[in-house]
């Protein structure tokens, strides 16, 4: 992996929680959770050791925590085959480097966001199917992962600013290399534009 050792476990969370929040099967190999340096050895044991370095710890529990919000949220999960479950917002922000899709479980979802560059995007936008409160669920730039800590805070509030065909839209700060995984306060009487 490019860059500094901060980078590399970045980059290593960022892919993480990418596989999770993406829909399909997610196969890990033995090990992966310990970020090991070098290949996996068949006739030697795993690097037990490592978790007590700081970066290392941090990716087994981000590890941790990403096991536990795919099986306590119903739509990372249970439409991962269906197309009804995935919905892109934008997938065409290549000078930034950035993807967002929604995750969907009936009228329940997630927001995915993610910074595949080492820069902190200040006031990103993007547009929500819904108006209201999000609180960010999970965030790989977390410090209890090793990271910066960049990120939105307990709660963001939408804006009735059309965006990306939707009738409102977030104003985010970015992580840089780091995923954000936002969920919508219960909705009021009305709804949004879902599918």
């Amino acid at each position: 992996m490019p860059g500094d050792e901060w980078q590399q476990f970045a980059n290593q969370r960022l892919i993480y929680t990418y596989l999770y929040t993406y829909p399909g099967a997610k196969l890990l190999f033995m090990g992966s959770e310990l970020g090991e340096p070098g290949e996996w050895r068949h006739h030697g044991q795993l690097s037990w050791e490592l978790l007590q370095r700081p970066l290392n710890g941090g990716l087994r529990q981000l590890l941790s925590d990403l096991n536990r919000l795919y099986r306590d949220e119903p739509s990372l999960h249970r439409k991962a085959y269906s197309p009804s479950g995935f919905e892109w917002i934008d997938c065409h922000d290549a000078p930034q480097s950035i993807l967002s899709y929604l995750r969907w479980d009936e009228g329940d979802f997630q927001v995915v966001i993610l910074n595949f560059t080492p820069v902190v995007r200040q006031g990103y936008r993007i547009g929500v199917p819904r108006a209201g409160s999000y609180r960010e669920i999970f965030n790989s730039d977390s410090r209890f992962y090793g990271g910066s800590d960049v990120g939105n805070g307990q709660e963001i509030a939408s804006e009735n600013l059309a965006w990306m065909g939707r009738t409102c839209s977030l104003s985010l700060t970015l992580p840089p290399l780091g995923a954000l995984v936002l969920k919508p306060a219960p909705a009021g009487p009305g709804g949004g534009d879902e599918p």
